[in-house]
């Protein structure tokens, strides 16, 4: 498979070796400096950019009829249009706030314990995460998705990094060191507290995500989630 690297930071050059030992070619690395020669020979882009570079990559993509999976965060006010450009267009599109496997199973038990516990009013829901000083947004995207997660499962309104109201998840962002991404959802009572947690140990999981997502993309029209590829389903 030929894929296009769109950004070639740290994650893009993980998934770069990874998709070379998994026997694909790479036919683009595309960062700031270089323009988008080789985009319409790829089978498949992978976007790990920049907020600012996501929407030209991803509009490129879908204009070059190449399906694009894009891990890219802090972009996400223009989904809408990049949703209906790819439907204009009949292009393939996978955007997720995190591709790990690991994350994806989490925001599975995730959204099956905030169906839980929606039915105990004693406990209030938090939420923590913790990254590398390099990353741009704040709260990450996935902080974002598990809360829409508990919203979309309880009486949860909205999420908020501020002094919480009722009926608003707080999410607190901590950006220390090289710390690839931990993640903490937290219901606390005057009793007793539950936590859900995950902790990435490096990038490796991010990108062989990616990978995969892409090899399942590739081909194929429309726009899919991570539960499609993973064939994930709440319960």
């Amino acid at each position: 498979m030929k894929i296009a690297l769109l950004g070639y930071g740290k994650m893009g050059q993980v998934i770069e070796r990874i998709a070379l030992e998994r026997g694909h070619e790479i036919v683009l690395k595309k960062d700031e400096f270089n323009t988008y020669d080789g985009l319409s020979t790829a089978d498949v882009a992978i976007d790990f950019s920049v907020p600012t570079a996501a929407v030209s990559n991803i509009s490129s993509c879908f204009h070059a009829n190449v399906p694009v999976v894009s891990g890219t965060t802090g972009w996400l006010e223009h989904y809408d249009e990049m949703e209906a450009l790819c439907n204009e267009k009949q292009g393939g599109f996978i955007s997720s706030s995190n591709f790990s496997l690991g994350v994806n199973i989490f925001f599975e038990l995730n959204e099956y314990l905030a169906k839980i516990m929606a039915q105990f009013d004693s406990y209030k829901v938090s939420m923590e995460e913790i990254h590398h000083t390099q990353k741009l947004d704040a709260p990450s995207g996935t902080a974002i998705s598990l809360a829409k997660g508990v919203i979309e499962n309880s009486t949860y309104a909205k999420w908020t990094m501020e002094d919480p109201q009722p009926k608003e998840i707080h999410i607190k962002s901590k950006r220390i060191g090289d710390v690839p991404g931990t993640h903490t959802v937290t219901y606390d009572s005057t009793v007793d507290s539950i936590e859900l947690k995950h902790t990435a140990h490096n990038r490796e999981g991010f990108a062989l995500g990616a990978v995969i997502a892409a090899e399942w993309l590739a081909g194929k029209k429309g726009i899919y989630t991570m539960k499609d590829v993973l064939n994930l389903e709440s319960k």
